[in-house]
């Protein structure tokens, strides 16, 4: 398998993970609201007040943003966004590398070399 197939492989398993892990927290969704309904209503756990809207309200709000998260941010950031984002960190980390590269060469610059290596020397006793 080339580079090329084995990166859209993994890219097409994460999608699908990420498919999976929505539909599980939407099921999980659905059965807390009627439990947090059940708890309110049928055995009339503070039933003064309706409060089990409020959390369903707020757990569909954390919902709607899993779900933007999976469907829409990763359509616009998805592989090709990351790739160019990658692409262009590298390419500032190699200027910045470049420039302290310069820097140290005009602050020290190394010895001329004759291309001939000398043996190391012989300390006396």
């Amino acid at each position: 398998m080339d580079p090329e197939q084995h990166e859209q492989m993994e890219y097409a398993q994460r999608r699908i993970r990420q498919k999976k892990r929505l539909y599980l927290h939407f099921v999980v969704f659905l059965v807390g609201s009627v439990f947090l309904i059940l708890i309110n209503k049928i055995l009339k756990y503070g039933e003064a007040y309706d409060w089990y809207l409020w959390g369903i309200l707020a757990w569909a709000f954390l919902l709607a943003i899993h779900a933007v998260n999976v469907f829409v941010t990763n359509r616009f950031m998805g592989r090709d966004w990351e790739r160019a984002q990658r692409e262009r960190l590298v390419r500032k980390q190699q200027k910045r590398i470049a420039a302290l590269e310069a820097e140290i060469r005009a602050s020290r610059p190394l010895p001329e070399s004759t291309g001939k290596v000398e043996p190391p020397k012989k300390k006396d006793p």
